[in-house]
């Protein structure tokens, strides 16, 4: 091959080993030192252990080349030294700093390759529990799709059945239990998107108006002592449908667990972290401090002893933390003396002064208020999503 074909070749390597020539011929200067300069004594001995423990925390070589560069670092250090003990200049104890130097820095090679086993064995785990969670996210995603079709079959054939005038009491059962497996469904479909990048369909919203509507539906859904309180007047970036299947599985949640009369709050307040929070406070039973900790969980209940129509399996208050992380905010719940408060919090990205949000109440309450009861009877179209298994 001619010589200029390997130039290419040449500089490759020299770029790629440049930390190692560069060391290279800092030891070689070392080692002239040693000889030149008796004097000097121990120093450019030192440089060179220490410089080859540099480069060696900044290559981590293979352990055969490792032993290879050592004996030659002990050979390039303790020639000269054994030179000048020969002549006399030096004593020939000194010549056991050489190997004492050397079981040091095979000890410090030893306590690296297994800082950097340790750290591929934790990789390697972390890519299983990784893998492992992606087959089951699938495992779930691919069941609720597969059991989606029977149930809806099921369901038809069961309902023509009832039409028919069909007076058998089990056709109703049978129908309120498909009916829950699909709830169960389509919660475990959304559990199994909430990790996806596409989860979110991200759009301006102005606060204020959006919680009045969200409170209107469901304010004629059940007989509750409903109050809207105080309204931060801020635009958010958020997915639209993704938080009213929050706020619905929320104020669901606390009328399951109300009288009726009792009141149910919904507000929405600055919290000293700039964060808007939206919160949802109930005069129910409250929720005991243990339960506190696994509430969010996924089929996670705050009474287990609820009948299943009451508590549910537990994925409604998981969708609600899922859409709440996913938007960069959390979900919190707390017992009060009378009864509890959730609060879903979301960062506040936008302000009411920069999208000019109005300042005295909104048309849609106002227009409320004047037609009286009849303008907000909520057709089923636009009827809250109920969340039957909410926790």
């Amino acid at each position: 091959m001619p010589a200029t074909a390997r130039l290419p070749e040449l500089s490759a390597a020299v770029r790629r080993y440049r930390v190692e020539l560069l060391w290279l011929a800092f030891v070689i200067a070392n080692c002239i030192a040693v000889l030149v300069v008796p004097d000097m004594r121990m120093v450019p001995f030192f440089l060179v252990w220490i410089s080859l423990t540099l480069v060696y925390g900044l290559r981590l070589w293979p352990l055969r080349a490792t032993l290879i560069v050592l004996c030659c670092v002990i050979v390039a250090t303790g020639a000269p030294m054994l030179v000048q003990a020969v002549n006399g200049t030096r004593s020939w104890d000194s010549l056991l700093t050489v190997p004492l130097i050397g079981a040091m820095f095979l000890a410090m090679v030893w306590q690296a390759r297994r800082r950097v086993d340790a750290l591929r064995i934790a990789e390697q785990r972390a890519e299983e529990r990784r893998s492992l969670l992606e087959r089951q996210e699938r495992f779930i995603h691919d069941a609720s799709h597969e059991l989606r079709t029977p149930v809806t079959i099921a369901t038809g054939h069961l309902e023509l059945a009832r039409a028919r005038k069909t007076t058998n009491g089990e056709i109703d059962v049978a129908l309120d239990e498909l009916a829950r497996i699909g709830a169960i469904l389509e919660r475990l479909l959304v559990l199994a998107a909430a990790d996806q990048p596409d989860f979110l369909c991200v759009e301006e919203i102005e606060l204020e108006p959006f919680l009045e509507d969200v409170f209107l539906r469901w304010s004629e859904m059940a007989p509750r002592a409903w109050r809207l309180g105080p309204l931060e007047r801020v635009a958010l970036l958020v997915d639209r449908e993704r938080l009213r299947i929050a706020l619905d599985a929320l104020l669901e949640n606390a009328v399951k667990y109300t009288d009726e009369r009792d009141l149910i709050e919904l507000r929405a307040c600055r919290d000293p972290a700039g964060q808007i929070r939206i919160e949802i406070e109930d005069e129910g039973c409250g929720i005991r401090d243990e339960a506190l900790e696994r509430i969010f969980d996924r089929f996670g209940r705050a009474d287990a002893g609820r009948t299943r129509a009451a508590g549910g399996v537990g994925l409604g208050l998981a969708i609600v933390d899922a859409i709440a992380k996913r938007h960069g905010g959390s979900c919190t719940a707390r017992s009060t003396s009378h009864g509890s408060v959730f609060a879903l919090a979301l960062p506040a990205s936008l302000s009411s002064e920069a999208y000019g949000v109005s300042a005295g109440p909104s048309k849609l309450i106002a227009a409320a208020r004047a037609a009286g009861p009849a303008a907000a009877a909520i057709s089923p179209s636009a009827a809250p999503q109920k969340f039957p298994e909410i926790a």
